[in-house]
């Protein structure tokens, strides 16, 4: 059986990720600190006798060291998450994205100056593109950031210098890394308390609240449901060929938020309503967003035959159904 690391394993896509690969056989190593995953995540395979859960920082050096040695493949998806926390703690933001990528690749460089070539998933992001005004964004695509003086951009910024870590490490000594650049990866497990939006809608129509948008709701985004993004995140993985490249991972189908609200309202309370709330009551005058967010799927379909399996409706209707639960 292969051991495969999966850092923020209790999170919402490291959760689905270890239970995808426990159900492939292979054993899975955990390592989380639960600052933003949650133990109730591993609720449903947390007696699986292949899996170790470690609850600990990927920021320590000795732990990452002793996790990656004994990995035959490593997952990194351990990050801040969510526009409210990177908005709130800027510092912690930039820290946590960029120090424990070094010390996942340094010690798998080490590795592979011994001849132990292991592959690696670095999680990124599709703020990445920061503003880049094209209507759909490619992986060769500039970056296109806001001024230092607006906090938001800072998450961007630090996952592109992972990916420029990433991609050094496996110019300079051959680490097999791939980079997957996540669009809007939503589904059970996930929670709205970090500013996740479809979470947010559900939870609100459940309560029979009001459906916040923010702005005037005509922000584009495209939604994927994470069964398939973790799907296509482990045949990846799983393709040679594919290391040394960045991947956009997600759905390629664009809706609007309010279009969004109005789908959640249709499905899960239609007596609830909607609210606009400005980005400045919201998080504070400085934030900007990014007004359209579709990905090129070019890439990963020609490498893996990558596709999405679920519709918006059946997203919102699993979401809807978890939440109830």
């Amino acid at each position: 059986m292969t051991t495969c690391l999966v850092t923020g394993g209790a999170g919402f896509i490291g959760s689905h990720l270890s239970q995808r690969l426990l159900g492939s056989g292979h054993r899975v190593l955990i390592v989380d600190d639960l600052s933003t995953g949650r133990d109730d995540n591993l609720a449903t395979f947390r007696d699986h006798p292949g899996l170790e859960c470690v609850r600990g920082s990927v920021e320590d050096p000795q732990l990452v060291a002793e996790l990656v040695d004994r990995a035959d493949v490593v997952y990194h998806l351990a990050a801040a998450v969510g526009v409210a926390l990177i908005a709130r703690q800027p510092i912690q933001t930039i820290e946590r994205n960029i120090f424990p990528t070094k010390l996942i690749l340094e010690r798998l460089g080490l590795r592979a100056s011994r001849g132990e070539a292991v592959p690696c998933f670095i999680a990124s992001t599709s703020e990445v593109y920061g503003k880049n005004p094209k209507e759909v964004w490619c992986e060769e695509d500039d970056l296109v950031f806001g001024a230092t003086t607006k906090p938001r951009w800072s998450y961007g910024v630090s996952k592109a210098i992972d990916e420029f870590l990433a991609l050094a490490f496996h110019q300079q000594l051959g680490v097999p890394v791939v980079i997957g650049r996540f669009f809007n990866v939503v589904g059970p497990r996930q929670t709205g308390a970090y500013g996740m939006v479809l979470p947010r809608f559900v939870e609100a129509a459940l309560a029979g609240r009001p459906l916040v948008v923010h702005d005037d709701g005509r922000q584009v985004r495209c939604f994927a449901h994470v069964d398939d993004v973790v799907e296509g995140v482990v045949r990846l993985i799983e393709t040679p060929a594919a290391a040394g490249r960045v991947y956009n991972i997600g759905s390629d189908q664009p809706v609007s938020i309010l279009e969004l609200a109005q789908r959640v309202i249709a499905r899960v309370n239609p007596q609830a309503t909607i609210e606009f709330q400005s980005y400045s009551a919201a998080y504070d005058e400085s934030f900007e967003d990014i007004r359209r967010r579709v990905p090129d799927l070019t890439r990963v379909r020609s490498a893996i035959g990558y596709r999405t399996t679920r519709g918006l409706d059946e997203i919102i209707d699993s979401v809807a159904a978890a939440l109830r639960r």
